[in-house]
């Protein structure tokens, strides 16, 4: 087969950058990283000269609702497709479909949505599991989620979603519920990751679900308990916990908006590179112009407004989810966090591809993982974006 050869760019490695080095790409996975002196050339390769730009891994989003007009809660083999195209464009090459509470009826189609979208999709980021973002969440921390559908999880209930579909790689629940527990010990068994999210967890709730495989923690800072009393007194949340229970791993939304400045620098001091991964939680508005659009499916969601580079709830309350790409995330972590390139890549690369336990094939230029590439000009704008050796967004075209 043909080789996929990159020359002359400079390679973004887990803890440094590389140059006058050759990425040799071949059968969808990386080959090997030689010099560029002892590269010996066979007469069908092909050549990308990466014109003195950075060579990245591809980029995971490990958080997604949607983007280009598309929600994944469509339901449609058009709306996954399209919103895969249209990541793939600013340096997605994985990303885990994201559902929002909604009926049963409505996951199953998704579920098989999924299957069919999977198998279709050539041209844009790969899908790499599902993520159930609800319904099991806590009504004072809906936020965006539609409280008419929320509720205590029964495992009569969520036994029988994980036995319809077993592309569920993580479930993102509020601990404090009753049942939750028993929920993270049964998912944990199946190897899928709990999350801890919309929730008015105390601390010691949080660190009780830790113990029960409750290990990551969605969207920090976002619909979530923080420093509060009760009964005049004072406990800690889950933002604390955060901090206090080291390894548990936390993603944030880093558009510079649900995180300002200040909480971003905080969160990277004090969670560091290798627990914190960047997600986008975009919604149908990424990559589409400011004005009306809606949250969730176009039968059943809710009606949002796309301004100030954000999604906002109608009455401009609340945000509704994010219209970030992934070259957002790393932009901002540089432009706004200063945080240097390499780590702010890898918490939009290796660092989710840990979490979600698929760094053995993705997630670092390494030999033997995927030909999952990323390349781009020190602004951040994507120039290509190749999946598994094949290119699927060029700027140049």
């Amino acid at each position: 087969m043909t080789r996929l050869i990159i020359t002359n760019g400079k390679l973004i490695l887990p803890d440094r950058i590389e140059t006058d080095k050759a990425l040799i790409c071949k059968d969808g996975k990386i080959e090997q990283i030689v010099s560029e002196e002892a590269l010996e050339l066979l007469p069908d390769d092909q050549i990308m000269d990466a014109g003195q730009q950075y060579v990245s891994p591809g980029f995971i989003d490990m958080h997604i609702h949607g983007g280009g007009g598309h929600d994944f809660m469509d339901g449609t083999t058009e709306a996954f497709l399209g919103i895969a195209e249209t990541h793939a464009q600013y340096g997605t090459t994985a990303m885990v479909p994201t559902t929002l509470t909604s009926t049963n009826d409505e996951l199953m189609n998704i579920f098989a949505t999924y299957q069919k979208a999977k198998v279709l999709n050539t041209r844009g980021a790969k899908f790499i599991g599902l993520h159930l973002e609800g319904p099991y969440f806590s009504p004072g921390q809906c936020g965006a989620q539609d409280p008419q559908y929320l509720k205590k999880p029964r495992p009569e209930e969520y036994n029988i979603i994980l036995e319809a579909s077993k592309d569920i790689v993580r479930w993102s629940v509020a601990p404090e519920l009753e049942g939750a527990i028993e929920m993270g010990n049964i998912l944990k068994e199946q190897q899928i990751l709990p999350s801890i999210a919309h929730t008015d967890a105390i601390f010691e709730e949080a660190e009780q679900a830790y113990k029960a495989g409750y290990t990551h923690i969605t969207h920090l800072y976002s619909a979530m308990s923080t420093v509060t009393r009760r009964n005049a007194f004072r406990y800690a949340g889950v933002v604390e916990a955060a901090y206090l229970i080291d390894d548990m791993t936390v993603e944030i939304i880093a558009d510079g908006i649900h995180l300002p400045k200040a909480l971003l620098q905080f969160v990277y001091k004090f969670k560091g590179t290798d627990k914190t991964a960047l997600c986008t939680d975009a919604m149908r508005g990424a990559g589409m112009p400011d004005g009306e659009s809606i949250l969730g499916s176009l039968a059943n969601g809710q009606k949002v407004i796309i301004e100030d580079g954000v999604a906002k709830m109608p009455d401009r309350s609340a945000f509704a989810g994010s219209v970030a790409t992934t070259d957002r995330l790393v932009r901002t972590m540089i432009q706004l966090a200063d945080t240097p390139l390499v780590d702010a890549v890898r918490m939009v690369t290796l660092t989710p591809a840990r979490i979600l336990h698929i760094d053995q094939t993705k997630g670092s230029i390494e030999a033997g993982k995927d030909a999952d590439i990323v390349i781009f000009d020190n602004q951040i704008n994507v120039i290509n974006t190749i999946s598994e050796g094949h290119v699927i967004y060029s700027k140049r075209d």
